[in-house]
């Protein structure tokens, strides 16, 4: 139970973390989601986005976390 606990913390810590990170982030010109590769389509009434460089960077991030998060965990 108690690295349950552990991982629970760890992951709240995270989450706020990035919550930070998505506030500040979105007040520099190239922030997350507006990053080159991002696509973004308007129409008169319609509007898609796709961010996919921003979810490809997020992935590489995310699997790096992981697997360090798995190599000190044994």
């Amino acid at each position: 139970m108690e690295t349950i606990g552990k991982t629970l913390v760890f992951l709240g810590l995270v989450l706020v973390v990035m919550g930070f990170l998505f506030i500040f982030l979105e007040k520099l010109p190239f922030g997350i989601g507006k990053l080159p590769g991002d696509i973004l389509i308007k129409k008169d009434n319609f509007t898609f986005y796709f961010p996919l460089t921003t979810s490809l960077i997020l992935s590489v991030i995310l699997s790096l976390i992981f697997i360090l998060l798995s190599k000190f965990s044994k």
